[in-house]
């Protein structure tokens, strides 16, 4: 193939991230409320009836399914499903930084005021909602653990195609699990992570 050929179909090409087609895509909200004049966050507890994460506290929000426009639409879109409120209660929603982890996962996280939480009735995928004062995450500092990863090949693994072999130095990674506690609720996870992005952010 002609060098000019290959440099002139990729110039037509805008650049993106690689591998995007096999990560799950999601979308989140943090929702903002008006209490007596202070402003506070919504959490949500994940039912305890639920396959993966039961009990956890999160954002409202889901995967992105093709029939959502954007990934704002599927933020807006979950939040009404999970809190059973209408889509005009969902007002002034702004992206932030969206996060590409490594385990095959973008979340798109958003930020919007939720109005008349009076009318909220949670469906099933919903064993609780609560809110907390913004100023709390203002003046905490979230609790932060390493988590370390261990590399460890399937039993077939070609050794004997790389230089040191079996003594190969596999660069061992960790994350920051960060944790905020709130009297007796705890936020974690992906979650405390949109939230501390969220807070640097407005304080900045």
């Amino acid at each position: 193939m002609d060098i000019n050929n290959i440099l002139g179909q990729l110039s037509e090409k805008e650049p993106g991230i690689m591998g995007m087609e096999d990560f799950k895509r999601s979308a989140v909200l943090i929702p903002l409320v008006n209490i007596n004049g202070d402003t506070h966050i919504l959490f949500e507890v994940r039912s305890m009836k639920l396959r993966t994460q039961p009990g956890d506290i999160c954002f409202p929000g889901g995967r992105i399914d093709p029939t959502d426009p954007t990934p704002m639409e599927c933020a807006i879109r979950e939040t009404t499903e999970e809190l059973g409120i209408n889509k005009e209660n969902i007002v002034d929603v702004t992206p932030i930084d969206y996060i590409v982890s490594d385990m095959g996962r973008i979340i798109y996280p958003y930020v919007g005021e939720l109005q008349h939480i009076d009318e909220i009735t949670p469906n099933e995928e919903v064993g609780d909602y609560f809110t907390v004062p913004l100023s709390h995450f203002l003046n905490t500092t979230p609790e932060s653990y390493k988590v370390n990863f261990k590399v460890i090949p399937e039993e077939n693994f070609p050794f004997d195609l790389i230089v040191g072999g079996e003594d190969y130095n596999w660069k061992v990674r960790h994350i920051n699990e960060l944790f905020y506690r709130y009297e007796d609720r705890v936020i974690w996870g992906l979650t405390a992570k949109i939230l501390t992005h969220f807070i640097k952010l407005i304080k900045s």
